[in-house]
């Protein structure tokens, strides 16, 4: 279920069945209504502004208004409540792909549908970007087991493209970690940078007014011209750079 912002009225009337809680053992089915929702709500948003080591529960409890014991009996720890959070985004980013994976759209269509997938799940979460950067910078330990599978599969999904279009004789061989990687960064990039753009813009840049659309298209045009082989020819640059190194040596 993606993560949704709930009403000031919920919050309140789940605040005080929160604080009864405290003085209760929850047990199977005396979860407050919407509680959980609440929890992966504020959650979402104190893992963005601190990343997993700094969030605090605290934090998010209150801000909940929840009683910190329902963290505990909605996800048993914070990183399991973290987990949660990022299985939301590749379990919707995985779903889409596997729709476009299984269309009878062509190769290049694919993978158009394939960033697609990646900026909407991506643009509906807007604390995705700053987690998920944070935890690239901390090497990706805090990730568990079922969410590294997601990332994989989509990987894999989007290796399957390139396969499909290289037998097609529509694109190149290339490794799909890497193409992957061209997709994922300019578009968290963009989603993650708002205020960062505007604070550029304020001092002088004239470029930075970019749609969503228009970056979309940008990373369609790019990741098809290299699996195109309209970049460049990828074996005359390896070659090339070959050569640099061994003069270089």
């Amino acid at each position: 279920m993606q993560i949704q912002p709930t009403s000031r009225r919920a919050r309140r009337a789940a605040g005080r069945r929160g604080a009864g809680a405290a003085r209760r053992a929850p047990g199977p089915g005396s979860a407050p209504d919407g509680s959980r929702g609440r929890l992966l709500s504020a959650a979402a948003v104190e893992f963005a502004a601190h990343g997993f080591a700094g969030a605090s529960v605290d934090r998010i409890a209150a801000s909940a208004r929840l009683n910190k014991a329902m963290i505990y009996y909605h996800f048993r720890s914070k990183r399991a409540l973290y987990g949660e959070i990022l299985r939301d985004m590749f379990g919707a980013v995985g779903a889409r792909v596997r729709g476009v994976a299984a269309s009878s759209a062509t190769p290049d269509q694919k993978i158009r549908g394939f960033i697609e997938a990646i900026a909407f799940e991506a643009d509906a979460r807007p604390h995705f970007p700053p987690i998920w950067f944070r935890e690239v910078a901390d090497g990706g330990h805090h990730l568990d087991v079922a969410t590294v599978r997601q990332i994989s599969a989509i990987v894999g999904m989007l290796a399957a493209m390139i396969d499909e279009g290289v037998r097609a004789r529509r694109f190149q061989p290339i490794n799909a970690f890497l193409l992957h990687a061209g997709i994922v960064g300019p578009l968290l990039l963009f989603f993650a940078s708002g205020s960062l753009r505007s604070r550029i813009a304020r001092a002088g840049a004239k470029s930075l007014a970019l749609g969503r659309q228009e970056v979309i298209a940008h990373v369609q045009r790019v990741t098809l011209g290299v699996l195109r082989g309209e970049l460049g020819d990828r074996r005359q640059e390896t070659g090339d750079r070959r050569q640099e190194l061994g003069a270089g040596s």
